[in-house]
């Protein structure tokens, strides 16, 4: 089984001008750069094949996650899918002491205006979730992450299925299962 790559150090343009045999360098390439690979044991190509249908069945696989944020990292966008998976264990939040300490925290490092990991959000999204906070509930970040899901769903999943990445590990998944 190949290995999920969790950091990716390569250039695009060079692994999108890879065919055929060369996506085996690829995966070699992916797994040499990685600083922490995680095994797909148990990955198949029937689950691969269903990420297509959707962004929500992708978003729905824990591999699928890994390999489109691996992807999304070579593309200098990770923190769209960053966002999303952070917002979706905010919601799992109970206590309304960590809520407010978390929704602080989020809004720090996604929305405010030069945030470390700043999202491409509108003015007006950016001060409703800024009055949000103020006394925050788990659906505080709704829109953003709206915003976020549809710009990933537009622009970075479509790239994602096209990417030497996905079709490698489609592949190497498609000749694991004729073994």
């Amino acid at each position: 089984m190949p290995s999920l790559v969790t950091s990716l150090q390569f250039n695009m343009d060079t692994a999108s001008k890879m065919r055929g045999n060369d996506r085996c360098i690829l995966r070699s390439r992916l797994h040499r750069s990685s600083s922490q690979a995680v095994t797909t044991e148990g990955l198949c190509f029937e689950e691969m094949s269903q990420w297509s249908h959707s962004l929500d069945r992708l978003l729905s696989s824990k591999y699928g996650v890994t390999i489109f944020q691996a992807f999304l990292k070579t593309e200098f966008s990770d923190e769209n899918i960053e966002f999303w998976m952070v917002c979706e264990d905010y919601k799992k939040t109970k206590s309304s002491f960590r809520m407010c300490s978390r929704a602080k925290k989020i809004f720090k490092r996604y929305i405010q205006a030069e945030a470390v990991r700043e999202i491409n959000i509108d003015h007006k999204t950016r001060d409703l979730i800024r009055r949000n906070i103020k006394e925050p509930t788990t659906a505080c970040f709704d829109d953003a992450q709206r915003i976020v899901y549809g710009l990933m769903e537009r622009d970075s999943y479509p790239r994602f299925l096209k990417s030497d990445i996905y079709q490698a590990f489609l592949d190497s998944t498609s000749e694991s299962s004729r073994m």
